[in-house]
């Protein structure tokens, strides 16, 4: 498993990666906020352990980016700060674990451990459509890495789309899914849908197939 150790600290930043290789982590170390956010194959990095006091900036502004940039890796803050008001502002940011130096070595394997088996989960739980993909149970969207909001009713038709992609699905089959009311089941309310789906998604993913419905050429 590899780690990314964002640390400026001359002493400590090889001590606790030289700790963690010896716990069978292979470990980066990145010791500048440039040098963090341009860091490459981040989807392929088990864990970020992030301090935030950084020589060119603050570790919560490369946060930002890499959430941004539609960056899931777990990140854990690792800092000398421990105000309730930073904690906050860390987990706002899209940490996934506020860690307070000085931190027993144990404890910060133990929390990694935590944010592993929850990534696995997470991961185990999407469903993907080309470059789409959405968690049911989270509700949680994201189009070429990038996080979408959706309303309710937009994301049971993706969800739809998604679990059938590449197949045509007929005006009614949608009406089945997304209304329970005979009362609501007007085909104008499926256009509309769509068409604000299609400006969330890119248009050119769902095809419209005249007199017959539409499908995700996702």
């Amino acid at each position: 498993m590899r780690l990314l150790l964002v640390e400026d600290d001359a002493e400590l930043g090889p001590r606790l990666a030289a700790r963690l290789r010896a716990a069978g982590f292979a470990v980066d170390l990145a010791r500048t906020r440039a040098e963090a956010e341009a860091w490459p194959d981040l989807d392929k990095i088990g864990a970020i352990i992030l301090d935030l006091g950084l020589p060119d900036g603050d570790g919560i502004d490369a946060l930002q980016h890499w959430r941004a940039q539609g960056v899931d890796t777990p990140v854990l803050i690792l800092t000398a700060r421990g105000s309730w008001q930073e904690k906050v502002a860390g987990l706002n940011a899209g940490a996934d674990d506020f860690l307070t130096k000085p931190i027993r070595f144990e404890e910060l394997l133990a929390r990694l451990n935590v944010q592993f088996r929850r990534h696995r989960a997470n991961r185990a739980s999407r469903i993907t459509a080309g470059a789409i993909a959405l968690d049911p149970q989270t509700h949680e969207v994201e189009v070429d890495g990038v996080p979408l909001t959706l309303s309710r009713q937009e994301f049971r038709l993706l969800h739809l789309f998604v679990r059938r992609a590449g197949q045509v699905l007929p005006q009614g089959d949608i009406l089945e899914h997304l209304y329970e009311l005979e009362s609501e089941r007007e085909l104008n309310t499926v256009e509309v849908l769509i068409g604000r789906l299609r400006r969330k998604i890119g248009r050119e993913r769902i095809e419209t197939l005249r007199g017959i419905g539409y499908r995700l050429s996702a």
